[in-house]
C-alpha cells in the first residue's frame, strides 16, 4: 500500500521509492529471480534498483549495504538473498549438464526428489537463463524394473535443455559452474496464503524494502544498516563478512527459522511474528523482550519457535554475534520445498513491526484480496495452416483433465480448418468425417483417433478444515506432484493450491506411498469447509498442475500434456494439409475423452460404431511412444531418439501391430521422405478399444521423455512428421 512519507524526506527519496512496487510486487519479483548461494548478483541489483535514493554500496562478497546516520548506536538489518539449489558439475557427451547441490552439506528433505522432471532455469555465463528440464522416470517404462534409479540419488539428476551432444550444451554458453534453479513464481492462494519455490529465503528482502520504503530519516538514533547477504546457505558467509567489517551494536537477523538438530514447535502459516531461538524453553530475554513489547503495543502476534545458529560451525571460528540479536521470521509449510507456503497476514505484521522500531510509518501493509485465475482463452480461428507447433503450443497449455476435456475440445475446434465441421458424440468424443465415399465404394473404413485428456486429481471431499480430499486421474509418480503447486479449476476460475506431502515427509527414512486408490491432500488457503466453497470449490473439480511451453534447444520444447496433445495437434494439422477434397476414401477423425482412465471414450465410439454396423477396418492411435531416449531408462526397449521421426509403436501393453502392416506403414514414410522409426514400448492405446469388434489396430506415435511428468520433452520435427504421415495414410491406405 503505497503511503504518505513524512514531509522531512529528501524529494529524491520520496519520489524513488514511493513510485516503488508494493510488497507484493516486491516478493513476487524476488522470487521469481533466482540466487543460488554465490550467484546473487542478479537478485541484488533488483534490490538495489529499489534503493538508488539511498545509494547502495556493495561489498567484495556481494552483500548490498545502505547506511543511514551516523554515531552509537549502530544497528545491523540483515536479509538473506539466496536459496537452495544446484549448480553445473559435468556436461556428458549426449548434452546433458550433471549436478551437484548448493549447499553441499546439510539435510534438505526431498530436495532432490521434488526437482525430478520439474522444469528449470540454467544460467548462461552471459548472463541470460535459459531453459531446461530435470530427467525424470517414465512411469509407462517402470514396470519390470528390479531396481529403477532413485530419484533422492543426486548421481540421477541430469539437467536437459534439449542439446544432443556435449559440443551443442556447450554452444549455448552455459557450462560448467552454472547455476540451476527451479521456477520461482508466486501463487496468491485463498486466506492471505502466498505459495511459490523460495518464498522462505526471500520474505525478508522484500520486508526490508518494505521498511525503507517509510522510513523516516528525522527520528533515526545512532547509525543504521540495512544489508541483505550473500551465502547464508553456505555458511552465512555474508553475514560473517558484514559483522567483521561493522561490528554493529546490535543484529536484527530477518529470515527463515533455519532446520536444526531440535525439532522445531512447526508453528503454521498465519502464527505471526516469530522469534527464533536456540533454546525455546528459555524466556525471553534482553532484545526479545524489546520485541515482544512492540508486538503487544501494535497488537501482532509474537511467538518464539526453535532455529539453529544463524553462523553453522565451519573450519574457521566465526565472529561473535553481537550480545543484542535477535531472529525474526514468519511461519512457514513445507519448507525448501516447490510449494512452500507464508501467510501474507504474517509478512505485513513483520513489515510493521519492523517499521515501528526503525522509526517508519507503523501502518500495516494492505494485503488485497485474491481472485480466481481466468483459463487460458480460447485461440482466434485461423484462416491459414498454422505450423505443427504452434498448434501443440495452444493444445499444451489448454488444461483439460480426464472428464474434463471441454475446454480441450473447443480449443480443437477452433484450429480445425472452415471446412470442418465436427460434431461431437454421447462419450464427449469430437468426430470430424475427412472423406465420405460414395454409396457401395468398396474402400477400406479407416479411422485415425487421439486423446485429449492428461492426468490430473479430482475433489472427492472438502475437509473440515478446509482442505481438500483428492484422488489421481491418471497414473503418475508421487514426487512429481506431491510438494507442488496444483490448480483447482472452479466454475468460477483456477484456484492455486499445494499438493501436500505425506506424514513424516522430513523424517529419516520417508518411503513414497505406493498403490492406487491413494488419496490426496490439498492446501488452498481455506481454513474450514465453508471458505473452501466461498472459493467456488466443489466436490468433481478437477485440479492439474500449472503449466507453461518451454522452448529448449534447437527443435525442443518441454511441457505437461504432450501426452497426448501432440496427437490432437498431428490430426489438426493433418486436416489442414488435407483439405474438403479428399475422394473415394472413408476417413474419421476422433479426439477421445478419458484415455487415461482406461480408454473410456474410445471405447463407447467403438462400441457405437459397432451397433451401426460401421466397425473400423483400421485405427490409427495417435499416441506417445515413451521413449528410453534419457540417461535414466533402460535401452533394452524403447529406444526411439527424439529427432528421428515419428515411430511405429508397433508392440505396446494392449495391441501388437501385424508385422506386414508396420512394413506398410514405413514403405509410405518412405515413398514421402518422412523420416520414421519404430519398436515397442509401454502403455496402452485407444485403438485396442476397438479390437474385440474387429479393427486392426495400428498405432503411431512420436518419442516422448519422461512421460507423465511436468516437465515432457518432444522433438517439433517428430510432431511435423506425424502430422505427415497421418494425411499420406489418409490418402493412400
Amino acid at each position: 500500500m503505497m503511503r504518505l512519507l513524512n514531509f522531512c524526506i529528501p524529494a529524491l527519496l520520496v519520489a524513488t521509492l514511493s513510485s516503488a512496487q508494493s510488497l507484493v510486487q516486491d516478493l513476487k519479483t524476488f522470487v521469481a529471480t533466482p540466487a543460488v548461494p554465490g550467484y546473487e548478483s542478479q537478485l541484488a541489483s533488483e534490490i538495489q534498483s529499489r534503493l538508488s535514493a539511498y545509494s547502495p554500496k556493495k561489498d567484495n562478497l556481494g552483500d548490498v549495504i545502505v547506511t543511514i546516520g551516523s554515531g552509537a548506536p549502530h544497528r545491523l538489518v540483515v536479509a538473506p538473498m539466496d536459496a537452495p539449489g544446484y549448480v553445473v558439475s559435468g556436461i556428458t557427451k549426449d548434452g546433458y549438464f550433471r549436478l551437484q547441490r548448493l549447499p553441499q552439506f546439510g539435510r534438505l528433505p526431498l530436495f532432490n526428489e521434488l526437482y525430478a522432471a520439474e522444469p528449470v532455469l540454467v544460467k548462461t555465463a552471459s548472463g541470460k537463463w535459459i531453459n531446461g528440464v530435470v530427467a525424470g522416470i517414465s512411469v509407462h517404462l517402470l514396470p519390470g524394473r528390479a531396481h529403477p534409479p532413485d530419484p533422492k540419488d543426486i548421481v540421477n539428476m541430469y539437467v536437459d535443455v534439449g542439446a544432443s551432444s556435449a559440443a551443442q550444451a556447450r554452444g549455448i554458453d552455459a557450462n560448467l559452474l552454472s547455476p540451476v534453479s527451479l521456477d520461482g513464481t508466486l501463487y496468491e492462494m485463498g486466506g492471505g496464503k502466498w505459495t511459490a519455490s523460495r518464498i522462505g529465503d526471500r520474505f525478508g528482502d522484500a520486508a526490508l524494502i518494505e521498511v525503507l520504503r517509510h522510513l523516516d530519516r528525522s527520528k533515526l538514533h545512532g547509525t543504521l544498516t540495512v544489508a541483505f547477504a550473500v551465502e547464508q546457505w553456505t555458511g552465512a558467509r555474508g553475514l560473517q563478512r558484514l559483522l567483521q567489517s561493522l561490528h554493529p551494536d546490535e543484529l536484527i537477523y530477518v529470515g527463515r527459522l533455519l532446520p536444526g538438530s531440535k525439532s522445531s514447535t512447526k508453528l503454521p502459516p498465519g502464527s505471526g511474528v516469530l522469534i527464533g531461538s536456540q533454546n525455546p524453553a528459555a524466556p525471553l530475554t534482553g532484545l526479545a523482550a524489546h520485541w515482544k513489547q512492540i508486538a503487544e503495543q501494535n497488537r501482532i502476534p509474537l511467538r518464539e519457535d526453535y532455529s539453529a545458529p544463524l553462523i553453522p560451525p565451519s573450519y574457521l571460528p566465526a565472529p561473535p554475534l553481537p550480545p543484542r540479536t535477535v531472529h525474526l521470521a514468519v511461519a512457514s509449510a513445507w519448507p525448501s520445498t516447490p510449494a512452500e507456503i507464508i501467510d501474507s497476514g504474517d509478512l505485513a505484521d513483520l513489515a510493521m513491526l519492523l517499521e515501528d522500531d526503525l522509526e517508519g510509518s507503523s501502518e500495516k501493509p494492505a494485503i488485497p484480496a485474491t481472485k480466481a485465475l481466468p483459463p487460458p482463452p480460447l485461440p482466434a480461428r485461423p484462416q491459414t495452416a498454422p505450423s505443427p507447433e504452434q498448434i501443440v503450443r495452444i493444445l499444451t497449455q489448454t488444461y483439460g483433465m480426464s472428464g474434463h476435456e471441454t475446454r480441450v475440445r473447443e480449443t480443437i475446434e477452433r484450429l480445425l480448418p472452415p471446412w470442418a465441421k465436427p460434431h461431437t458424440d454421447s462419450a464427449g468424443n469430437l468426430v470430424l468425417h475427412v472423406a465420405t465415399p460414395p454409396a457401395n465404394a468398396k474402400v477400406p473404413r479407416v479411422l485415425f483417433v487421439a486423446h485429449m485428456d492428461e492426468i490430473g486429481y479430482q475433489v472427492t471431499s472438502i475437509l473440515s478444515d478446509g482442505h481438500l480430499l483428492v484422488k489421481s486421474m491418471g497414473g503418475g509418480l508421487p514426487y512429481y506432484y506431491l510438494g507442488h503447486v496444483c490448480m483447482v479449476h472452479t466454475a468460477g476460475g483456477m484456484r492455486p493450491g499445494v499438493m501436500e506431502l505425506p506424514d513424516r515427509w522430513n523424517q529419516p527414512g520417508f518411503e513414497w506411498p505406493h498403490g492406487r486408490n491413494l488419496r490426496y491432500r490439498v492446501d488452498i488457503g481455506a481454513r474450514t469447509a465453508a471458505e473452501a466453497q466461498q472459493l467456488g470449490v466443489k466436490v468433481g473439480d478437477a485440479i492439474t498442475i500449472p503449466k507453461k511451453y518451454r522452448n529448449l534447444v534447437g527443435h525442443r520444447a518441454a511441457v505437461r500434456s504432450f501426452d497426448d496433445r501432440v496427437g490432437d495437434a498431428a490430426l489438426i494439422s493433418a486436416a489442414w494439409a488435407l483439405g474438403p477434397a479428399l475422394k473415394n476414401k472413408d476417413v474419421t477423425f476422433l479426439w477421445s475423452t478419458e484415455e487415461e482412465l482406461g480408454l473410456v471414450g474410445a471405447g463407447k465410439a467403438a462400441q457405437q460404431l459397432a451397433k451401426e454396423s460401421k466397425t473400423p477396418s483400421y485405427v490409427f492411435a495417435i499416441d506417445t511412444f515413451v521413449s528410453a531416449d534419457s540417461p535414466l531408462e533402460s535401452k533394452r526397449f524403447a529406444d526411439a531418439h527424439l529427432g528421428d521421426g515419428f515411430v511405429v509403436r508397433a508392440i505396446d501393453n494392449s495391441n501388437i501391430v501385424p508385422r506386414p502392416l508396420v512394413a506398410k506403414v514405413l514403405r509410405i514414410a518412405h515413398t514421402n521422405h518422412i523420416p520414421a522409426q519404430y519398436g515397442v514400448t509401454g502403455g496402452g492405446n485407444d485403438g485396442s478399444a476397438f479390437l474385440r469388434y474387429g479393427s486392426v489396430d495400428v498405432a503411431l506415435g512420436w518419442p516422448l521423455r519422461y512421460s507423465h511428468s511436468p516437465g515432457e520433452v518432444i522433438d517439433a520435427r517428430d510432431l511435423d512428421a506425424l502430422g505427415r504421415i497421418v494425411a499420406a495414410i489418409a490418402k493412400s491406405w
